[in-house]
C-alpha cells in the first residue's frame, strides 16, 4: 500500500511540475479577425504588466497543417515577446481546428492577404499601439513576410530559417536528407532524377494524374490537393519581394544544422538586399536544426516529449529568447520598454 501511496505522490508531483511549466505570464485570448468572407480563429496574447497598449507580433506560419499555438510550441515565444512588452497573434490556419476553408489553396500572396487583413483588425484595437506591429515568421513564411511588407507598413520583422527559392531549397532538401541517411551514390541519382522529373512536370502545368503516371504509379505520400499546392506555389522566390523590407530592423535567424534550407544562401541573399540599409541582424546558432530545436533533442523522441512536458522553454537554441527580447526592445525604439536581457538566455525559444 505504501508503495502505491509513493508511487501516486511521485506522479501527482510530476503532473504538478508540467502543469507549471506550461503556464505562461501572459493574457491569452481568443479572437475572431473577418477576412475573405470567412473567420479566422486566433489568439491574442497580452502583457500583465498593467499598460494600456502594446505593441504587436504577429505570426506567419510555416508549412503544413498548423493551429494557432503550433500545438503549444509558441506559447513560450509569446511570453517572451509578453516579458519585452509586446502582445502576439495567431490564428489557425485555414481548415485546422474546425477553421472554415483549406489552407493547401492558398498562395504566397493569398498567405499575405490574410496577415494583412490580420494586421488592420489589430490596428482598430485600442489596447495596440499601431505603430509598433511587426512579424514573426518561420520557414516557408519566408516568401509571406516581404509580401505582407508591400501591402501594409511593419515596424519590424522576425525570419526564422527562411528558404529564397522554393525549388532551390527543394533540391538543398533532397540532398541535405540524403547524406544524413548516408545513401548510396546509386540512390541520389535515382532520387535526383525523379527530383527532376517532378520540376518538367510542374512546368508544363501537369496534373497529379499525370504525376502519378510519371512516379509509376506511385505518389509516395503526395496528395491531389498537395501537389495543387506545389503547382501555385514552386516558382516562389523572395530576391525581389525582399526590398520592401529595406531600412526595416529585420532579425534573421539560422540554424547550423538545418537539413531544410541552405542557411549559407539565405544568409548571402538576405545580406545582398537588406545589408545596406543596416538594419539587418543576423543570428545563427550552432546547436539548432531548421525548427530551432535543439539538435539534440531533435534527434531523441523520448527527450524531446521529456522537454516539452517538463522544461518547454528549454526546447529550442540557447539564445534564441534573449535574442529576440533584446531586439524587440530595440527594433522600434521602445528601448527600456520590455524586459529586454542584454545576455543570451539558456532557454532560448522559435517555432
Amino acid at each position: 500500500m505504501w508503495s502505491l501511496v509513493a508511487v501516486l505522490v511521485v506522479a501527482a508531483g510530476l503532473v504538478g511540475v508540467a502543469l507549471w511549466q506550461n503556464s505562461y505570464d501572459m493574457d491569452e485570448q481568443r479572437v475572431s479577425i473577418r477576412h475573405g468572407g470567412h473567420v479566422l480563429n486566433g489568439v491574442l496574447t497580452t502583457p500583465r504588466d498593467g499598460r494600456e497598449q502594446h505593441g504587436l507580433v504577429v505570426y506567419v506560419h510555416g508549412d503544413g497543417p498548423i493551429d494557432a499555438t503550433h500545438d503549444g510550441g509558441y506559447q513560450p515565444m509569446w511570453e517572451a515577446n509578453a516579458k519585452a512588452g509586446y502582445a502576439s497573434l495567431s490564428w489557425d490556419k485555414p481548415g485546422v481546428a474546425g477553421a472554415a476553408g483549406d489552407w493547401l489553396d492558398q498562395s504566397m500572396d493569398d498567405r499575405a492577404d490574410e496577415t494583412a487583413a490580420a494586421i488592420a483588425w489589430a490596428r482598430a484595437r485600442p489596447d495596440i499601439d499601431g505603430d509598433r506591429i511587426g512579424l514573426w515568421g518561420a520557414s516557408q513564411a519566408g516568401w509571406v513576410l516581404p509580401k505582407v511588407a508591400t501591402k501594409t507598413p511593419v515596424s519590424f520583422v522576425i525570419a526564422v530559417s527562411p528558404a529564397v527559392n522554393w525549388l532551390q531549397q527543394g533540391r538543398y532538401n533532397l540532398l541535405a536528407e540524403l547524406r544524413a541517411d548516408g545513401a548510396s551514390a546509386e540512390r541520389v541519382e535515382k532520387e535526383t532524377d525523379k527530383s527532376d522529373t517532378t520540376r518538367r512536370l510542374l512546368r508544363r502545368h501537369a496534373t497529379f494524374q499525370e504525376y502519378v503516371r510519371a512516379m509509376g504509379g506511385d505518389a509516395d505520400g503526395m496528395t491531389a490537393d498537395r501537389w495543387g499546392f506545389i503547382s501555385k506555389n514552386y516558382t516562389a522566390d523572395a530576391t525581389h519581394d525582399l526590398r520592401a523590407l529595406r531600412g526595416i530592423p529585420v532579425l534573421l535567424t539560422l540554424a547550423d544544422h538545418d537539413l531544410n534550407v541552405d542557411t549559407a544562401d539565405t544568409e548571402r541573399v538576405y545580406r545582398k538586399v537588406l545589408d545596406a540599409g543596416g538594419a539587418l541582424t543576423v543570428e545563427r546558432y550552432p546547436d539548432a536544426a531548421h525548427s530551432l530545436v535543439k539538435r539534440s533533442l531533435e534527434q531523441s523522441d523520448l527527450k524531446l516529449t521529456l522537454t516539452a512536458l517538463f522544461s518547454p522553454r528549454s526546447l529550442f537554441a540557447d539564445g534564441f529568447l534573449a535574442d529576440q527580447r533584446r531586439f524587440l526592445g530595440t527594433a522600434t525604439g521602445s528601448g527600456s520598454r520590455g524586459e529586454a536581457d542584454p545576455g543570451r538566455d539558456a532557454r532560448g525559444i522559435a517555432g
